[in-house]
């Protein structure tokens, strides 16, 4: 890497001007070096230092630095939190759980409920045919969104399936009663970012997981809400991903690795959490202004950077 090879040429530099060293000066002028390298900004990082790129790629959820995660006070613009809302009151409803279909789904009465959401939500805006809508359908497996909902609420330990029922856990209906829906609000997040499969809904053939870097692209999204920028930046910073992607005959493996994002992280993560909505259209034609995500206000509500 580039980045390296400075280092190393920064200490060999030092040492061919003082050749008197011992080996423990160099070990200690070596140290130096590398620790002046990870924490000074870096052009290719967007500003970033590696040490600070290291901590959102590689730390755990609860001990990322530079970024404060926070729980919306009104969560009603995020479909994931309402189809949530919508299973948990049914159990509630029903002392704790519901009836599942005979294939294990969501009954048709809950899924109805969910598809009558649609309007409150920002991305109402660019649903024009609702056959390919991600946030409605005649039933669960039709109806991306709302599976990828059951799916996250099961994997947080909130609900569970057993003779063919659904059921709310008893520690889930406390601090349902207790805090509301807010009480679920980081558990699901954090289940999404560190547990869901984001290629669950996708048939792409590479096995490229975009949540390693999801704290990077939401900050560079957040800042300068670019589509194409936000492309361009991953591809700098993680040259590569571009090499991971197999050859095809009609896509760059930059438009590949756009239209990975695009389907994985900003329309079935942000844009299901209500995060962002995303104009329609996949790709822009070369005489078009430069795509744009509409940055809804439960972002910044939820994700303040210090950077």
């Amino acid at each position: 890497m580039k980045s390296q090879k400075e280092v190393l040429d920064a200490i060999q530099q030092a040492v061919d001007m003082n050749p008197n060293l011992t080996l423990d000066d160099i070990q200690a002028l070596a140290q130096q070096k590398i620790q002046q390298h990870n924490h000074s900004p870096n052009a290719d990082l967007c500003g970033l230092s590696p040490a600070q790129m290291a901590n959102w790629l590689y730390d755990p959820f609860d001990e990322l630095a530079g970024v404060n995660i926070c729980t919306p006070d009104d969560l009603s613009a995020s479909p994931v939190m309402r189809y949530l809302t919508l299973i948990l009151d049914e159990a509630m409803q029903q002392g704790g759980s519901f009836k599942a279909t005979t294939k294990g789904n969501l009954p048709t009465s809950l899924v109805k409920q969910a598809c009558n959401l649609l309007p409150e939500f920002a991305v109402s805006q660019y649903e024009t045919d609702i056959s390919i809508s991600e946030f409605a359908g005649s039933n669960e497996d039709k109806f991306n969104a709302l599976h990828y909902t059951r799916v996250l609420a099961e994997m947080s330990g909130i609900i569970y399936r057993r003779s063919g029922r659904y059921h709310v856990k008893k520690t889930a209906q406390k601090q349902y009663q207790r805090d509301g829906i807010n009480a679920f609000f980081l558990p699901m997040l954090k289940t999404v970012i560190t547990e869901y499969n984001w290629g669950y809904l996708d048939g792409w053939e590479e096995d490229i997981d975009l949540r390693t870097f999801w704290v990077f692209m939401l900050w560079r999204l957040q800042y300068h809400h670019s589509i194409d920028q936000l492309i361009e930046e991953m591809a700098t910073a993680f040259p590569k991903l571009l090499h991971q992607f197999k050859p095809r005959e009609y896509n760059s493996p930059i438009q590949s690795l756009s239209s990975l994002i695009e389907v994985r992280f900003l329309s079935r993560f942000l844009q299901y959490w209500g995060f962002i909505t995303l104009p329609p259209g996949r790709f822009r034609a070369a005489d078009e202004p430069e795509r744009k995500a509409d940055i809804q206000p439960l972002l910044a509500q939820t994700f303040q950077f210090a950077i």
